[in-house]
């Protein structure tokens, strides 16, 4: 059990919740800071006669639309209602789980003006493992999540419908089950369950720990590369990376240089005095993802632990403002950088794997005995080459386009939703890549007289019990696919969050 209080969420204790499907629960001080901006709320409707945007209020550009006191909750409801037109792809049940926790954890703070028991329904989901469906496309990522969190609010009114138990479901069928009732909303409820960037932080959450796992990934990966082209290891010395010290460059190179100790292969004499950019300058290309990831790291901490809704409740102040936290801007930013980082690890990669199946260095053309009458590993070369194709176009910020809505009311947008999408994408697209590399590596070191490391034909042992080599011609998605679940699967430590 993890009881929610003041303290912020981090990435790796959201990683350990999820992972362990821990459950949820409030602490003293967040009920007393849930009840007591309500409390305050109640108070300020029942004694103030003037408009308050989006409690007695219309939407949008609605806002001028004054709305009588025995038509507040009928108005939540409606909102939610109207605004679940979110269409497309179901959002992944992962991502769903994130959503939840960012949004409980938002409400926690005091400054939304929600019941406890709303927050304590979506605790109960949680812990139920009842998870809204959710659709992937709707959102402009400005004020907020519109579209994606109101397909989750829909749930605690007992609309919609429901992961649960291996099945979708309609709502009141788990409330049935569950001896629950729908929460009636009240005041400004709707609003600051629908307001929020949830949806586009939930998807960054776990880009972010993907991306980790991707970063250490291309570092073991490449090192396996560096053998199998018969590299040298000068440009990971220490020396040179002192000279132009990036957190990132100086990691990769001692993180490789570590992989590759005790190599045989790495330290017999070389004919050439040079590699490629793709071998020599892995420090300095994957080193520059490290970075970035650790601005996108900083961008998103802050974020899930920020109160992102509108309008905001100060309670203790006698203020209720309405603002812009619930825009996207910031999260739309990172995500275009991290789509570029982490683009960046899958081009390199491509480019490693076009060498490996060039036939230099006395490797065998296209990696098989008997080229010709095999293709050997030409192909996966192609598929590779296809993914970094896709992986450019969805690298084009999303965040450079803005899309008048709200008849002109929310005149700039941030897109950050589709940046987030995309970025998901690209991560799954960039670890298929990898896996491919991995293929032609292991294939190589085949060919070689000489062992990589005791480290690296560890992984490699366990590597070829799924895959082994490719002595004449057979249906490579096989190969590939084992490859992917390969490296998904590997039990890496936490020192994977350790980027810079």
């Amino acid at each position: 059990m993890y009881t929610i209080d003041d303290n912020p969420f981090s990435i790796n204790l959201i990683s350990k919740l999820i992972s362990n499907k821990t459950k949820l629960a409030l602490s003293k001080n967040s009920i007393d800071k849930i009840v007591s901006c309500r409390d305050y709320l109640n108070h300020k409707i029942e004694s103030s006669k003037s408009p308050i945007y989006g409690i007695n209020t219309g939407f949008g550009s609605l806002y001028n639309v004054k709305i009588s006191s025995k038509n507040l909750k009928k108005l939540q409801e409606n909102l939610v209602k109207s605004h679940a037109c979110g269409i497309g792809k179901k959002v992944p049940k992962s991502i769903v789980k994130l959503m939840m926790l960012l949004k409980i954890k938002a409400l926690c703070h005091g400054y939304s003006g929600v019941q406890l028991s709303t927050v304590e329904r979506l605790i109960d989901f949680y812990n139920l493992d009842a998870l809204p469906v959710i659709y992937t496309k709707g959102s402009l990522g400005a004020s907020g999540d519109l579209a994606p969190l109101a397909h989750m609010a829909l749930s605690i009114i007992g609309e919609g419908e429901m992961w649960y138990k291996g099945k979708r479901v309609k709502t009141s069928e788990v409330l049935i089950e569950n001896k629950m009732k729908p929460i009636s909303l009240q005041s400004k409820e709707g609003l600051a369950l629908l307001n929020g960037t949830q949806f586009m932080s939930a998807y960054a959450v776990d880009c972010l720990i993907k991306s980790y796992r991707l970063s250490f990934l291309s570092d073991l990966i490449a090192s396996i590369s560096l053998d199998a082209f018969n590299c040298r290891l000068e440009p990971f010395n220490s020396l040179i990376h002192d000279l132009r010290p990036h957190k990132g460059q100086v990691l990769t190179a001692k993180r490789i240089s570590g992989f590759l100790k005790g190599s045989s292969l790495i330290k017999q004499k070389k004919n050439h005095v040079q590699d490629p950019y793709s071998f020599r300058c892995i420090p300095q290309v994957h080193g520059a993802t490290k970075d970035s990831l650790e601005f996108f790291r900083s961008t998103i901490i802050t974020e899930i632990n920020s109160v992102t809704d509108n309008p905001n409740i100060f309670a203790q102040k006698d203020v209720i403002i309405s603002g812009g936290n619930f825009h996207g801007q910031p999260i739309a930013h990172a995500l275009d950088f991290l789509k570029i980082s982490i683009s960046e690890l899958g081009n390199i990669s491509e480019r490693r794997i076009f060498k490996l199946i060039s036939g230099e260095r006395n490797l065998p053309c296209f990696l098989i005995d008997k080229p010709g009458l095999n293709s050997g590993l030409m192909i996966p070369q192609y598929t590779a080459a296809s993914i970094v194709s896709a992986n450019k176009q969805l690298a084009t910020p999303a965040s450079i386009d803005s899309i008048v809505s709200s008849n002109g009311q929310e005149d700039h947008v941030s897109m950050g939703a589709n940046a987030a999408i995309q970025a998901y994408e690209i991560i799954e697209n960039t670890e298929q890549i990898l896996a491919i590399e991995l293929l032609n590596a292991s294939q190589a070191l085949f060919f070689r007289e000489e062992k990589t490391s005791d480290f690296l034909q560890e992984i490699l042992s366990s590597y070829r019990e799924l895959v082994p080599k490719v002595t004449e011609d057979r249906i490579l998605h096989n190969d590939i696919e084992l490859s992917v679940n390969f490296i998904r699967n590997l039990e890496l430590g936490e020192e994977i969050f350790i980027s810079t």
